[in-house]
């Protein structure tokens, strides 16, 4: 039996992992597009890691090549173009398919948040448009990673903005291509401890650091520390602007879960266990 996950998130870990302790005799292929999170996936478990962005074509000859049993999306709730993808490529190949998806989190559900400074986009190039129309002032950090940091500096000058990235050769590369400014870039590595509290200060630290007026940054739930950003940035009265979760058509007919309780729901149901 044989599983192919398209991973690179924290749930893609989780659910190999799980895999490997519940159900050792299968095999695990994975994705990613970075060596970086290759070498997370290996570490958890994986058969096979393939560590490079792979095209429709490419992703097709892998399920054909390994013979698998079952697709797993667990890519980033905002990797709408690999999902759109998969969704194509399970229909032509009728091959069983699970999308794990973290739960979304709600800003306006959130206690004691000030929502007066809560702005709701649709991406980040939107979210750029909206600092250039009406937040002409003031600093912006963006926390939406190196490859959407484009998006926005269309519209804003390279003065204003700051930016927190992984630690990574690609993504300091990629910001001395856009031009951004040597100091204004704050490098992190991956933080491995829970403390939400610990997460919060870190944020409140840089917040403070950057003396931020305005935040850019996805809804990735929990797990993309979403809620500690979003209660550091009240704290300092700081505007924050949202991108919000993409909806993908082609998942409506698929199977969604967000648990590995109803992950392992499906996996027998699907692979009859």
């Amino acid at each position: 039996m044989k599983i192919f996950i398209v991973g690179g998130t924290k749930e893609s870990i989780d659910i190999i992992e799980f895999l490997k302790e519940r159900y050792p005799e299968i095999s695990i292929v994975t994705s990613t597009t970075t060596e970086y999170g290759g070498n997370i996936a290996k570490n958890a478990g994986s058969d096979k890691v393939i560590t490079r962005p792979l095209p429709k074509e490419d992703l097709i000859q892998v399920i054909n090549g390994e013979k698998v049993d079952l697709l797993v999306d667990a890519s980033h709730p905002f990797a709408e173009h690999i999902t759109n993808t998969l969704c194509s490529i399970v229909d032509e190949m009728k091959i069983p398919f699970i999308r794990f998806e973290r739960e979304p989190m709600y800003i306006e559900d959130m206690e004691n948040i000030n929502l007066s400074n809560v702005f709701h986009v649709d991406s980040f190039e939107d979210g750029g448009l909206l600092i250039k129309n009406n937040f002409t002032k003031g600093n912006i950090l963006h926390l939406g990673g190196i490859n959407t940091a484009s998006d926005v500096l269309k519209y804003v000058s390279k003065d204003r903005f700051y930016i927190r990235v992984l630690k990574v050769k690609s993504s300091m590369d990629k910001c001395k291509e856009l031009g951004i400014i040597e100091d204004h870039i704050f490098p992190m590595t991956a933080s491995k401890n829970k403390d939400k509290k610990i997460h919060i200060n870190e944020n409140l630290e840089l917040f403070k650091k950057v003396d931020a007026k305005i935040i850019l940054t996805k809804e990735s739930g929990d797990t993309g520390g979403f809620k500690e950003k979003i209660i550091a940035a009240d704290r300092l009265g700081i505007k924050m602007i949202i991108i919000d979760r993409p909806h993908i058509k082609g998942l409506d007919d698929k199977i969604q879960v967000s648990n590995l309780n109803d992950f392992d729901g499906e996996l027998n149901r699907l692979l009859n266990l």
